[in-house]
């Protein structure tokens, strides 16, 4: 088993869903979730805040100089994450497509280094 991460890419422009299509959005995505840990590909996941709630800490000079968000702007972000446990890339990006229709947003699939320990 490998490790890969399923990353939820937010636009960081347009209209945010209404709040009733939002509460079916987190309804597929709990249903995702549920269809992972009764498959035992669960391992974590969650989501995250704007980019303007970030604090970036870069090393400079034998310190460390901390800043308010990110640098760099995008037309995208960060949304949320999900860590799953998948037998080889093909399963892994089964789970994204997945992940992509409950979450009605795009979904990068990327492997860890290392394998799972189970």
């Amino acid at each position: 088993m490998k490790y890969y991460l399923l990353s939820v890419i937010q636009p960081s422009e347009g209209q945010p869903p209404s709040a009733e299509a939002l509460a079916e959005i987190m309804g597929n995505v709990e249903t995702f979730h549920q269809e992972l840990r009764e498959a035992g590909a669960w391992v974590f996941a969650g989501g995250l805040h704007g980019p303007e709630t970030a604090t970036v800490l870069r090393p400079k000079g034998g310190d460390v100089l901390i800043t308010d968000g990110p640098y760099a702007e995008g037309k995208e972000y960060l949304g949320g994450l999900c860590l799953i446990k998948a037998a080889d890339l093909d399963a892994a990006l089964d789970w994204g497509r997945k992940a992509s229709l409950a979450t009605t947003l795009p979904i990068e699939v990327r492997p860890f280094l290392h394998t799972a320990e189970d």
